[in-house]
């Protein structure tokens, strides 16, 4: 396995983290806990959670994957060989039963945080991360931004990052992050750090063969700020690995269970989906195999957030970290993106 540095950290993740959002639903705790030992003994050392998680987000679930991280903590005593990243929720349709106000007010964020705490039995996270902005923006693959009159949001990034530094000095958390987060979003935060505020040194958006505009504005800003990608999606909650294509998803796959989350199932996402199978059987791989190989190894990439639910899915997914992409394949990607750009955004 390949460790990088969290940028301006001594911190070192593996090239490969384990995304935990299916834990409590999908999966059991049992499969949850079988998931996070093989995966730490294959060299992945970075978990990701959130206060959300499991997805989909209910009021009866909320909380629950955190409390299965928990568990397996405190059962095999590995929470130092962990970096974990968690986040806290911002406002939203789906977010609203987990706090009255959903604000990164400090009220609001010492709440989250010391939850979080709790249910993982730590006395600190790693990585602590803003899930989306408070304000809004273009995400969740809505293509351009329409400014909306009614939004009340007051630009606060100054007092975001002072709730949080109060975090760092207390020892709850070591470092800050983004996710789902736009260019300015992210260089407004950059611009509030100083001494005495906290940095931004990582951003967690979607990105995969299938959806790349994160190259457009925020890569040139990962590459002179030196913030790293914790690329989500990879796969694009599935499709990627040619299972829909081929019909041979098992009854609980993502989108059959779930077949609301279709942002990667629109008729271009099919045909670029189909054309990237093509590409990788032609040079003796699988399509999931190139997927995660490609977004692996991009330049603004810290770490590469895989999910699966169940272990042949997983060391699928992990041994992806042994796979390099030759430059012919890397051109015919980039010829198949030129072609097919961006289908689901």
């Amino acid at each position: 396995m390949e460790y990088r540095l969290l940028p301006h950290t001594d911190i070192k993740v593996s090239k490969i983290c384990l995304g935990t959002m299916t834990f409590g639903n999908q999966n059991t705790e049992a499969e949850g806990h079988e998931q996070m030992d093989y995966a730490l003994e294959q060299g992945v050392n970075f978990f990701d959670t959130a206060e959300l998680y499991p997805v989909p987000a209910t009021s009866e679930t909320q909380g629950e994957t955190e409390r299965i991280m928990g568990t397996w903590f405190k059962k095999t005593g590995n929470r130092e060989k962990v970096i974990l990243a968690s986040k806290v929720a911002g406002p939203g349709d789906y977010t609203q039963h987990i706090r009255e106000n959903l604000s990164f007010r400090k009220e609001h964020i010492d709440e989250a945080v010391h939850k979080s705490l709790k249910r993982l039995q730590t006395d600190y996270i790693d990585l602590y991360q803003l899930h989306w902005p408070e304000r809004d923006n273009n995400r969740f693959g809505q293509r351009g931004f329409i400014h909306n009159p009614k939004n009340e949001w007051v630009e606060n990034f100054k007092a975001v990052l002072d709730a949080l530094q109060g975090h760092v000095k207390a020892g709850n958390i070591r470092q800050v992050g983004l996710s789902n987060e736009s260019p300015w979003g992210m260089m407004r935060f950059l611009q509030a750090a100083n001494a005495d505020r906290p940095r931004m040194i990582t951003i967690q958006n979607p990105y995969s063969l299938l959806c790349r505009p994160f190259e457009v504005g925020n890569a040139e800003i990962c590459h002179y700020e030196n913030v790293g990608l914790l690329a989500y999606s990879p796969l694009g909650f599935g499709v990627l690995t040619g299972k829909y294509i081929h019909e041979t998803a098992a009854e609980n796959a993502r989108l059959k269970l779930f077949p609301r989350f279709n942002r990667y199932s629109s008729p271009q996402s099919t045909q670029a989906t189909k054309r990237y199978m093509e590409l990788a059987e032609a040079h003796g791989m699988s399509v999931t195999q190139m997927a995660l190989a490609f977004v692996n190894d991009r330049p603004f990439v810290t770490s590469n957030i895989i999910g699966a639910t169940n272990l042949e899915q997983l060391k699928e997914n992990i041994d992806s970290a042994e796979v390099r992409l030759s430059k012919e394949v890397l051109k015919e990607i980039d010829r198949i993106h030129n072609a097919i750009p961006d289908p689901a955004v």
